[in-house]
């Protein structure tokens, strides 16, 4: 077995799954384990998402949130196990890889666009509405006959 394969399956039981369900532009909630002394806590880290970069265990994204009138960014390796969760709270709608643009603004400059309308729906039922309701296939209406 070559040195490379062997990093491959070693590397792909570090991975944590679903953890890849976001993506640049998106509002998320960060919940951060801290551990202060011999106590542990969770902290919730709330920003957008302005880069992701590597891949494998070496993945990592930015968040970027304001703190009073003060930028704030902070990098999460997107597999740590001090990560609890990440929660996804708007679908941003971007077309550029990286934000750093939004170092720049600030107030109300800084809002990220939101993505709507059926992107944004989370089940893997195509015939399935956002709402919670299914959606009925719609049919052409009839041509009346030229006999009639």
């Amino acid at each position: 077995m070559s040195r490379n394969k062997l990093m491959q399956i070693v590397e792909s039981t570090q991975l944590t799954k679903g953890r890849d369900v976001f993506n640049i532009g998106d509002t998320v909630d960060i919940h951060v384990k801290i551990v202060e002394g011999d106590k542990q806590r969770i902290q919730i880290f709330t920003g957008t998402v302005i880069s992701m970069n590597g891949h494998g265990t070496n993945a990592s994204f930015t968040v970027r949130r304001l703190v009073g009138a003060q930028g704030v960014e902070r990098v999460f390796p997107l597999h740590s196990p001090s990560i609890d969760k990440i929660e996804v709270k708007r679908r941003g709608r971007v077309r550029r890889s990286k934000l750093y643009y939004l170092r720049d603004r600030i107030g109300k400059a800084t809002k990220v666009t939101e993505k709507r309308g059926l992107a944004l729906a989370t089940s893997d039922a195509p015939n399935d509405d956002p709402r919670g309701e299914a959606v009925k296939p719609v049919q052409a209406p009839k041509k009346p006959s030229a006999d009639a």
